[in-house]
């Protein structure tokens, strides 16, 4: 009867790990403590008045409500600091306002935030298909349900808008004109279109009509209209033209046919008579 025994070979024998020396077990041992007080150290610094959200800018705001928006995010911001902003927080305040699309904040040094507010607001009313819709001033199509407004201008369209995005190119000019405007101007514009002779042209209610131009310049035209009305040698216009906001005139006497976009129009006035402005 034979027998057999078995026995590992060296060569199987798992690799040993080197020995550290005590003294290179000091400076690892010293390391680990390194490491974990400045993670600990950058943990207390990020929530520290080192970096404390002292001065909040909010721009983009241009809706109905903008100083309740405009505080609430200043509110949640001075809470944080610049290296914990919170976009959940911020998104939360600004979530009972549908006007409110999206949100990008932009740390100005230790304490200072930007926060640009990208926004959905409606400029205008559109008839699409047959329905009265919203529109906003990139031409994106809007749920009235979910879009509170009040009174605003409307826009004629040459044909129906592709999908829920307008992209006729003088309806388009007509609302960035739109989009720029002051919000409490909305509310006072009946109509907007496009026209040959005198780019984008607004028809005020109970007011004269405003020629725009190309849609460029936009705030200086907007302030330009603002300091023609606050000038009493305005009063009885029938047109006011802004195109260029150096020199805005108000005369009588002229009237311009607006069009619909891709349309052609002549303008019938004759030259302005009266002109005010700086």
């Amino acid at each position: 009867m034979s027998t057999a025994s078995w026995t590992r070979s060296d060569t199987s024998r798992l690799p040993m790990l080197p020995r550290l020396r005590p003294g290179k077990r000091r400076v690892f041992a010293a390391l680990v403590v390194i490491a974990l007080v400045a993670g600990l150290g950058w943990l207390w610094y990020r929530g520290s008045s080192f970096v404390k959200i002292r001065h909040v800018t909010v721009a983009g705001l241009s809706g109905p409500d903008v100083p309740q928006i405009r505080a609430a995010l200043e509110r949640s911001a001075l809470t944080m600091t610049t290296l914990t902003v919170n976009m959940s927080q911020l998104d939360a305040v600004v979530e009972q306002y549908p006007a409110v699309h999206s949100l990008t904040v932009t740390t100005n040094g230790d304490h200072a935030v930007l926060i640009r507010v990208n926004e959905q607001v409606p400029v205008a009313l559109v008839t699409n298909d047959g329905e009265l819709a919203v529109v906003d001033g990139y031409g994106e199509l809007l749920p009235q349900s979910t879009v509170p407004h009040g009174v605003l201008p409307t826009l004629p369209l040459a044909s129906a808008a592709s999908g829920n995005r307008i992209t006729a190119a003088g309806t388009l000019a007509a609302l960035q004109v739109l989009q720029a405007a002051p919000y409490k101007w909305l509310a006072h514009i009946q109509t907007a279109a496009s026209s040959a002779a005198h780019g984008v042209v607004l028809q005020l209610r109970n007011g004269p009509e405003v020629y725009f131009g190309p849609a460029n310049q936009l705030a200086a035209k907007w302030n330009a209209l603002d300091a023609v009305f606050t000038n009493s040698g305005s009063q009885g216009a029938q047109y006011i033209d802004v195109s260029d906001p150096q020199r805005p005139a108000a005369g009588v006497n002229a009237t311009a046919t607006t069009t619909t976009p891709g349309t052609t129009a002549s303008d019938s006035g004759t030259t302005a008579d009266s002109s005010t402005g700086p």
